[in-house]
C-alpha cells in the first residue's frame, strides 16, 4: 500500500547522532525491546529495508551550500528495495511544521524528468514542474539499510531509523545506479530520532542510557563531502 501523497507533521522534529558500529548494535537491540517494527519492514524483526535515493541540486550546488530558499526544501526520487516503483518527494522544512510531498510513480517513468516540459496528465507533474522551475537534476544517491521502528507515546506518536552501511555514487541522470560507491561515515551509523511536540520519555531514556550527542547528519551533504565538493567548487 502506498503512502498517502502529502503528509503535514505540525512542529515535526528530527534529532540525529552519528554512533560507532558497536553502539549502534546495541541501540539496535534497545530499540527493538522497546519500539514496535515499521508496518512495511522485511527481515526477521520485520523492521528492516533498503532505501536508495537521487538527490537534486543545481549546478551552484545551492541545495548542498543551503542558499536562499533552496535551504528549506530537498528534492528526491525514492526507492526501497527492488521494488518496481519510486516516490518522487519533496520535503520542505518552516519553523515548527514539516511538509512532505510524496507521488509514487513506476520506475520506468523516472526517464519523463528528462523532458522539456512537464505532462500535465502524469502523477509526477507536479515534481517535474519544481525540478524545471528551480533548475535541478540528479547529482548523487545514497544507498543504505535502514532499521525503523516506531511508537505510541502519550507525547504523540514517535518513529526511530538506524541506518548503516550508507554508500553515496555520483549521478547525473534520472536512474537508480547498480554500484556501491564509498561508504559516507565509515563503519558508523546514523540514527534519528522523529517526533512532533515535546521529546519523549522514551527517546530521553535511550539518549540517556547510551550517553547520545546530537549531530548535524544530513546524508545528503555527508554524501557529496564524500564525493568531493569539486562538483560545485567553481560556483561557490
Amino acid at each position: 500500500m502506498s503512502p498517502p501523497a502529502r503528509e503535514t507533521r505540525p512542529f515535526a522534529s528530527e534529532v540525529k547522532f552519528i554512533v560507532d558500529a558497536p553502539r549502534g548494535a546495541a541501540i539496535r537491540d534497545w530499540v527493538r525491546a522497546h519500539a514496535e517494527p515499521d508496518p512495511y519492514g522485511a527481515g526477521p524483526f520485520n523492521d528492516e529495508y533498503r532505501t536508495t535515493s537521487l538527490y537534486f541540486d543545481n549546478e551552484n550546488g545551492d541545495v548542498y551550500y543551503q542558499r536562499r530558499s533552496f535551504a528549506r526544501s530537498k528534492y528526491r526520487a525514492r526507492r526501497y528495495g527492488a521494488l518496481p516503483y519510486v516516490f518522487l518527494e519533496r520535503k520542505l522544512r518552516k519553523p515548527g511544521i514539516l511538509v512532505k510531498r510524496r507521488t509514487t510513480i513506476a520506475i520506468d517513468e523516472l526517464s519523463r524528468l528528462v523532458a522539456p516540459a512537464p505532462n500535465p496528465g502524469w502523477h509526477g507533474e507536479w515534481f517535474h514542474r519544481r525540478v524545471l522551475l528551480r533548475q535541478i537534476h540528479p547529482v548523487c544517491q545514497l544507498s543504505y539499510s535502514r532499521i525503523a521502528r516506531f511508537a505510541r507515546t502519550i507525547e504523540g506518536p514517535v518513529r526511530l531509523t538506524l541506518d548503516s552501511a550508507v554508500r553515496v555514487v555520483p549521478a547525473d541522470e534520472p536512474r537508480f545506479s547498480d554500484a556501491d560507491g564509498p561508504l559516507v561515515v565509515g563503519d558508523q551509523m546514523i540514527l534519528e530520532l522523529k517526533y512532533r511536540h515535546h521529546v519523549p520519555a522514551l527517546f530521553k531514556q535511550l539518549v540517556e542510557a547510551f550517553a547520545l550527542e546530537p549531530q548535524r547528519a544530513s546524508k545528503y551533504r555527508l554524501g557529496i563531502a564524500a564525493l568531493g565538493e569539486s562538483t560545485f567548487l567553481a560556483h561557490a
